[in-house]
């Protein structure tokens, strides 16, 4: 059990982040990076911008508000998986008044899909498969859980879920034993098992087995209910080399990727092909 300290974000004084993981990644993998952002802006001054990415996927998560542009916009409850690949160029630009908590996960690729062709995947909250059951509502935006499927496809076998339970609620879900997975409960509080209380901003990591099979969690909902987002990954057990907004094997090949940045050659997510793009 962990609980992240909030800081003033990059983004000025109506910023306040929170970074969940930013540890040993030995521990975390296929997780590199979750930053928790709260945005509460009141002056029309933008704020963000272009920036670029390589060698892993951005896995966002809007809990509340809307950020995006003219050509996508995200919504309460929308998902996005942007598998950045061998290169990709986004906005994140701010311009008006704005309230919004955001959750962005850094997800570590497969060695083989490093440079794989870029994409995008977009699931509207509308479209996301839920679970409705004795006061427990759980919202399935990467892989299977509790019976059903998301449509997203993913390179490093991930679940991600909304876990919403009422107070006294209970359930009992299972993951792939192999699998590293941590519970951020975003509001209210949760009891985990026999392990205790997980309460609002704090973080909880699962055993992990060395197994194959299935490996079993309970949870019941506080006196107040909570809220918690499920990550549940496939450790990659390959060392990788983080630099600025780059994922890569070796040195190198930071250097090459600032060096194609520089001089053009990352394209923006804007002009990637239709079969590129992913809408559910």
């Amino acid at each position: 059990m962990q609980t992240p300290r909030a800081q003033q974000g990059f983004l000025g004084p109506d910023h306040i982040a929170r970074a969940v993981i930013q540890n040993d990644f030995s521990n975390s993998d296929p997780f590199i990076i979750l930053m928790d952002d709260f945005l509460d802006k009141k002056d029309n001054e933008p704020v963000g911008g272009p920036h670029p990415h390589a060698g892993f996927e951005t896995v966002s998560l809007l809990i509340e508000g809307e950020v995006g542009d003219s050509a996508h916009t995200m919504k309460s409850g929308d998902f996005q998986m942007m598998t950045a690949g061998s290169g990709i160029v986004h906005t994140e630009t701010i311009e008006g008044e704005s309230k919004l908590r955001l959750l962005q996960m850094w997800l570590n690729l497969p060695k083989k899909d490093r440079w794989i062709t870029p994409r995008v995947q977009d699931l509207s909250f509308e479209n996301v498969p839920k679970v409705y059951e004795n006061g427990v509502e759980i919202r399935v935006y990467s892989g299977t859980l509790a019976g059903v499927t998301s449509p997203v496809k993913n390179h490093t076998p991930v679940v991600i879920a909304d876990m919403i339970l009422q107070p006294g609620a209970k359930t009992t879900q299972k993951l792939p034993a192999t699998f590293n997975a941590f519970l951020y409960v975003i509001e209210g509080s949760l009891e985990v098992g026999n392990s205790g209380a997980l309460t609002d901003g704090q973080i909880g990591w699962f055993d992990r087995l060395n197994e194959a099979g299935e490996s079993t969690f309970s949870l019941s909902g506080g006196s107040a209910g909570g809220r918690a987002i499920l990550y549940a990954g496939q450790p990659q057990n390959d060392p990788i080399v983080s630099y600025g907004p780059f994922i890569a094997d070796k040195d190198e090949e930071i250097r090459n990727l600032y060096r194609d940045y520089r001089s053009g050659k990352i394209g923006h997510v804007s002009d990637l092909p239709e079969e590129q793009r992913f809408m559910y």
